[in-house]
């Protein structure tokens, strides 16, 4: 027997997992970006660093 409060709850059962899937690829985008931003970071104050430290030496 199909009932449509049944067919409703199905449909929006599938709306929030499709919702909760494009959460989870935005937060990997999101968790790549903030890896690939926190490396290059990184290399930038090494790269500070070196300056400063040959700043120092002279």
């Amino acid at each position: 027997m199909d009932h449509p409060a049944l067919a409703r709850i199905e449909q929006a059962i599938e709306r929030i997992e499709a919702a909760i899937a494009r959460r989870r690829v935005a937060a990997e985008a999101i968790a790549e970006r903030h890896a690939a931003l926190k490396s290059r970071m990184a290399e930038a104050v090494a790269a500070l660093d070196a300056v400063m430290a040959r700043e120092g030496a002279e």
